[in-house]
């Protein structure tokens, strides 16, 4: 009887192993053809529609300018605010696939709805007359049929992005080739979003809002066919719980246990290996010592067999110490949010401005507003290349030690700083041909200067971009728990997300303190605005320096010299 038992358990687990080795058959470089084909579709779809949202918004429905512009830091925060959701319900309950498929069905009902926007006539008030100021506004009816249209599209880009990235490393199987795809994922995103917008962006302002949205739909439900049909193809992962719900189980362990006193022995902690290489602490660290009565064990805290019996009063020295690597990096991941803040107030009010601006190149082609945003992207992608493979390693060979995360982000901060500085100088002269021209009382006047005045701080903010952006994910994958390294990536989209609806509210108030910003900005003073973000930076960069010198790195790869400061100047 025996025997026949061990026989079936040996039978059991060759069966496993032989299912194992035929979901490790499934990925490979065959499945990113369909990755990366949906990637192009959903950047394309999602990006054709949101560069030129503000003018839509503007031209077609009639929205003040001001308004359209915080109307779009909302619609962009909660695109960037959707791929920590869909990390979690990936991770924790659906998987990959289904996050992804899900999400991008949603976005194509969206882009219908945004499509019917621009075709009927219905859905959207009566045109401008030129030079008036008296425009019909959209009705109730209307602004709820965009904004719910806005909203199921934002879910394609928002939820698939980063969901794709993951699905697509869990493919292969080598670091090299994982590296290899994620260079290919973001040259993707980066030559999707420049076809966007440009060639996207003319089509729906010289051509039509209808047909330029109608190849958003058709991109869209093209990624969702490529995808589907991958399939059978991929290497589908199980949802592994989340583990936020380990990081809490600390917090209420420890408050749970609050009255304990602290024990200087290791072995009256509770120490387990969470399957990696990493070599667990005698004792939890002395920092933020109160969470680490969450791992001192108690009386009934631990089963036979030496497991938890009460996970919501006893964690494991690794789960506390976890806790705490992110409590470290909070600072610094904050200071994020206000570097974003200008990035964000910037991406947005440069279209109004060059709403306002001679677009002409030669005679007869106009530049579409929403297409400067572009010089961003090119400049991001071209420095990102320069600083990895030129700069960075030309600096390592002259001071004979590389640039550190913290470092690099910080010079990313100085240059965000800059660009401010030229965006207001720029401003002021813009204002000052206004005022040369006696523009002031007229309505959406076309002043007589050059959208390429705009370039200088756009191209800055792209080197910025192509520090302080690749900085920020290599930290928080470096330092974040190994449980969390799926999570890592998606944070600087918080931040992001985080930061459009902050500099919503700080726009909100500076109207309504101030008399900066109205409705034609040609009667404003824009440039205030920049100064006032000029000086919030330099606040921010200060603090950003205070928190990079106190912090540690606590997972060292790549040589990083723990003794000497983190963010030695």
């Amino acid at each position: 009887m025996a025997e026949a038992t061990e026989s079936n358990q040996v039978h059991a687990i060759d069966i496993e192993a032989q299912i194992s080795d035929s979901m490790n058959k499934k990925g490979g470089f065959i499945t990113l053809f369909f990755i990366t084909g949906t990637l192009s579709g959903v950047m394309l779809s999602g990006f054709g529609w949101l560069a030129n949202l503000i003018v839509y918004l503007v031209e077609e429905l009639n929205v003040e300018s001001i308004n359209a512009a915080q109307i779009s830091n909302v619609v962009h925060g909660s695109m960037n605010m959707l791929p920590i959701l869909a990390a979690i319900l990936a991770d924790s309950f659906f998987g990959n696939f289904f996050v992804v498929a899900i999400c991008s069905f949603i976005s194509s009902l969206g882009m219908i709805l945004l499509t019917f926007t621009a075709k009927l006539s219905s859905l959207k008030p009566s045109p401008c007359e030129t030079g008036s100021s008296l425009c019909q506004t959209p009705s109730k009816l209307q602004l709820a049929i965009l904004y719910v249209s806005m909203a199921l599209a934002s879910a394609g880009m928002g939820g698939s992005r980063y969901t794709l990235a993951t699905m697509g490393a869990n493919q292969l199987d080598t670091p090299k080739a994982k590296e290899t795809f994620f260079n290919w994922f973001f040259f993707t995103i980066f030559a999707t979003c420049i076809i966007s917008s440009t060639a996207l962006v003319y089509v729906e302002e010289s051509i039509s809002w209808g047909l330029g949205y109608g190849i958003c739909f058709a991109a869209n439900f093209l990624a969702l066919a490529i995808f589907l049909s991958g399939f059978r193809f991929y290497r589908h992962d199980k949802p592994r719980g989340s583990p936020f719900t380990g990081l809490l189980r600390v917090v209420v362990a420890a408050v749970r246990k609050r009255k304990l006193v602290l024990s200087s022995t290791g072995e009256e902690y509770y120490h387990e290996l969470d399957g990696t290489d990493k070599v667990v602490p005698a004792t939890p660290k002395r920092s933020f010592r109160f969470l680490n009565r969450a791992a001192l064990k108690t009386e009934g805290d631990i089963k036979s067999d030496g497991s938890i019996a009460r996970p919501w009063k006893l964690c494991s020295s690794q789960h506390v110490e976890d806790l705490k690597s992110l409590i470290r990096l909070f600072p610094i991941w904050s200071s994020g949010i206000f570097l974003a803040i200008p990035i964000a107030i910037q991406s947005s009010i440069s279209v109004i401005q060059a709403l306002s601006m001679d677009r002409h190149l030669g005679s007869k082609f106009k530049i579409p507003a929403a297409s400067i945003v572009v010089v961003i992207l090119i400049s991001s992608s071209i420095f990102v290349a320069l600083f990895d493979r030129l700069l960075l390693p030309a600096w390592q060979k002259l001071t004979g030690h590389p640039l550190t995360l913290l470092q690099q982000i910080g010079i990313g901060h100085v240059i965000n700083v800059l660009s401010m500085v030229i965006s207001a100088l720029v401003e002021s002269k813009r204002l000052k041909a206004v005022h040369d021209h006696h523009l002031e009382a007229q309505n959406k006047a076309i002043v007589p200067m050059l959208v390429w005045w705009l370039f200088p701080q756009l191209v800055v903010v792209g080197i910025g971009d192509a520090l302080h952006f690749p900085g920020h994910v290599a930290l928080y994958y470096q330092e974040f728990p190994a449980s969390l390294r799926s999570t890592a990536t998606s944070m600087v989209s918080l931040v992001v997300g985080i930061a459009f609806y902050v500099s919503t509210a700080m726009v909100d108030l500076i109207r309504n303190v101030t008399g900066w910003l109205p409705e034609n900005i040609n009667n404003g003073r824009l440039d205030n605005l920049y100064w006032v973000l000029v000086t919030a930076g330099a606040l921010n960069f200060t603090y950003f320096v205070v928190c990079a010198k106190l912090y540690k790195y606590q997972n060292i790869e790549k040589g990083v010299d723990t003794t000497t400061s983190s963010f030695d100047i």
